[in-house]
């Protein structure tokens, strides 16, 4: 699971990277129909499982979402299949 935390959030810093560009290029107007805030939430969501007690009755459900949100990169070369839920 940590190799899938790695790897969202290298993805989401790679986003926010590419939109900042896009930003800077075209103005704020250009990302109104952007995805930025469900990468926020992506990030925030493997930032809190990190953060989590594993006894936490919440864990095993999160972790089962982080999957779930992980596999919109599937065509991504780093993606791995086992990540799959």
């Amino acid at each position: 699971m940590e190799d899938l935390l790695r790897f969202l959030h290298r993805r989401y810093e790679a986003d926010c990277h590419a939109y900042t560009d896009v930003f800077h290029r075209f103005g704020s107007e250009a990302l109104l129909d952007s995805h930025l805030p469900m990468l926020d939430l992506v990030d925030n969501l493997a930032k809190e499982y990190e953060a989590m007690d594993r006894d936490d009755e919440r864990f095993a459900g999160l972790a089962y979402a982080l999957r779930v949100l992980g596999q919109s990169h599937n065509e991504h070369p780093d993606y791995r299949k086992e990540w799959r839920p």
